[in-house]
Formats: structure tokens, C-alpha cells, sequence
């Protein structure tokens, strides 16, 4: 059996506006244009899969419940059924996790659960970390300028304006 290829997307500032911390459902807004670069990956054939670090649950910021609230409201706005699943780390910086990125422990975890070829995939972020965790994963990798994407310093694939540049890029 084949396995399948994949988008790993970062949530907050990649997908929709980073709200720093978000625990209230009102406060989510997905990017324009993000459900129909969504939708044309899945018709693609690829997998959407949302790979974030939550660490204001374990900062104690917001609650787990309050991720799952906004996580639902994102769903709800980027439209159903296109995302294929989401994994998330709670975990805090400098607490040694093997899933809070950096670290690719969400990707091989997805490749896992939903048998995913990590070497045909992508993973598309607005930080550092994004970009390194892709690459430790073995996919390729694209920054978005979006969220905090125009302040890193560092080498992806590529280096778009936003994620339909970056569906764009992937399909093309």
C-alpha cells in the first residue's frame, strides 16, 4: 500500500490571525483565502494535517478546553471536512518534549496514525521552529509571511507571501 502524501500547516498565524495566546472562540479568523487552498490540496490528494504548539496551556494561559473551543471555531470557519486532523503540543518552552516543534515527534505521530509519506510532504509555517521541525521530519518546507513569518531568520524551501501562495507552490 502507497502511502500518502501530506500538508502540515502551523495554525495560529499560518492559517488564521495569530491571537497570541488564543483562548476565546470569538477571536478566531481564518486568512482569506485559506479554505479554497484547502480544498484544492485535498482534491490534490494530499492529506491536511494542523501540527501546533499550544504552550499557553501549559503556562497555564488558557485551558486545554479553551484550545479545543478555538480549534473547533477554526474548523467551523475554514469549512468541513478539510482538514484531515490536528495534533497539538501543550508542552512549554524548555520543558524537553519530542513533540513541541522544533521537534518533528507531531509529524511522525500524524505519518503514523494517517500513514503518511513524510518525504512527499510539506509542512507550511510562520516560524523557525516550523520550518525546522519540517525539515527534521524529512518534508519540504515553505514560510509564510504571515503571522510572524517576515521576522525569521531562516532557510525553507521556499518563502511565500501567504498559505494560498503556498498551496500554489505545492500544486504547481
Amino acid at each position: 500500500m502507497s502511502r500518502r502524501r501530506a500538508v502540515f500547516f502551523d495554525r495560529d498565524g499560518t492559517l488564521m490571525h495569530d491571537a497570541n495566546y488564543c483562548g476565546d472562540p470569538a477571536m478566531v479568523r481564518v486568512y482569506p483565502g485559506v479554505s479554497e487552498a484547502l480544498r484544492k490540496l485535498k482534491e490534490a490528494g494530499f492529506a491536511t494535517v494542523i501540527v501546533s504548539n499550544q504552550s499557553g496551556i501549559g503556562r497555564g494561559l488558557i485551558t486545554e478546553a479553551q484550545y479545543h473551543a478555538v480549534q473547533g471555531e477554526f474548523l467551523r470557519q475554514a469549512g468541513e471536512g478539510l482538514i484531515d486532523a490536528s495534533y497539538f503540543c501543550p508542552d512549554p518552552p524548555g520543558v524537553p518534549s519530542a513533540r513541541r516543534k522544533p521537534a518533528p515527534g507531531m509529524l511522525l505521530e500524524a505519518a503514523r496514525d494517517l500513514g503518511l509519506d513524510l518525504a512527499q510532504s510539506w509542512l507550511v509555517g510562520d516560524k523557525s521552529a516550523d520550518i525546522e521541525c519540517g525539515r527534521r521530519a524529512g518534508a519540504r518546507t515553505i514560510l509564510v509571511l504571515t503571522g510572524y513569518g517576515a521576522e525569521q531568520n531562516c532557510q525553507p524551501d521556499f518563502t511565500v507571501a501567504d498559505t494560498v501562495a503556498a498551496a500554489a507552490v505545492i500544486l504547481g
